[in-house]
């Protein structure tokens, strides 16, 4: 029963997140703030809130809570920077013979460099703070990172639209006449309903963590770590594979890439202030495997060419979280 109903919060977690990021993409058209970065940045805040909402949830269940909270935000950037980087390289093997650029991948290099330029030094400031726990200079790196932030989202917007050509903005889900624009009525419906859906997802997901976190002997960082993000970031960076397969390489890196500066931001200075931010040897790792994910990102993407050796190279990043997970325990 346990393991279905963390399968059920899975399901509404990723159901809630689609219905959320539509009526987030439409509230943006209706607020003429146009497409590009602008609107890249409004759409990024409906896609991370899943992963957002975890930490929040988890908290406010309690001391056992916290431990899924600090899991969920250190997995979600490790998982980007193992796991999603590792399927960018692997579409770029596997579609090869169909891709006009074959392995090569033609992203957005100035894109990429300011992405895991504020990625890096972020999440080492993360961890560190995590390691040396004095409870001062949290509250520091909780401004400084928040800061970081706001200056990252100013470099996107005067850069314009670094996402390459724009897809068309999809119908909304709760518009069964389908006229464009949407009327106000059903735009609020849908994102109230996919909020809710992600938040009683993220409850009932903390719940179960807890009781399997119980029953296994793990703990539920450990657990968080890698459940949490497989959840909330995996379902949504298979994007990059499709756009991989279309030769889209701009959207398919900077979905990630991007990703992966504001979860070493935002979600960390929440948890900064809202937790102990105490991070154990499970988190640490993960820390430290995630920052070399992102390392061996920003070394590729430069060079433009991910073959085989680079697919292996992020799979055996994630595994040493596992192994370790499975030894330490």
């Amino acid at each position: 029963m346990t393991a279905l109903l963390l399968l059920l919060s899975f399901v509404l977690i990723v159901g809630g997140a689609i219905l959320f990021t539509n009526a987030v993409e439409w509230a943006g058209t209706k607020l003429n703030m146009g497409e590009g970065a602008v609107g890249s940045l409004l759409a990024a805040v409906g896609t991370a809130l899943p992963e957002s909402l975890i930490p929040i949830v988890a908290v406010l269940a309690g001391v056992e809570g916290e431990e899924v909270a600090i899991g969920a935000i250190i997995g979600a950037p490790f998982m980007l920077g193992t796991v999603a980087m590792m399927l960018i390289a692997g579409s770029a093997v596997v579609f090869a013979k169909r891709r006009k650029k074959g392995r090569e991948v033609d992203s957005d290099k100035t894109a990429v460099r300011r992405d895991l330029g504020f990625f890096l030094p972020c999440f080492a400031v993360a961890i560190t703070l995590g390691v040396i726990d004095v409870r001062v200079l949290d509250f520091v790196g909780m401004a400084g990172l928040l800061i970081a932030y706001v200056v990252y989202a100013y470099l996107t917007v005067k850069k314009g639209g670094d996402s390459g050509d724009e897809d068309e903005l999809g119908a909304l889900y709760f518009d069964t006449s389908k006229q464009d624009p949407p009327n106000k009525l059903q735009l609020i419906g849908q994102l109230v309903v996919g909020l809710l859906l992600i938040v009683g997802g993220a409850e009932l997901f903390v719940e179960e963590i807890k009781k399997v976190s119980e029953s296994v002997g793990l703990t539920a960082l450990a657990l968080s770590l890698v459940l949490a993000p497989l959840a909330t970031e995996l379902p949504e960076k298979l994007n990059s594979v499709i756009w991989m397969r279309q030769d889209k390489d701009t959207l398919a890196v900077g979905n990630v890439t991007g990703a992966m500066a504001f979860q070493s931001t935002v979600p960390v200075a929440f948890g900064l202030v809202a937790t102990e931010w105490s991070l154990d040897k499970f988190a640490v790792v993960a820390g430290v495997l995630g920052l070399l994910g992102g390392a061996l990102a920003l070394w590729r993407l430069q060079v433009g060419r991910l073959g085989p050796p680079a697919v292996v190279a992020w799979a055996a990043l994630f595994s040493t979280l596992v192994v370790v997970i499975a030894l330490g325990s």
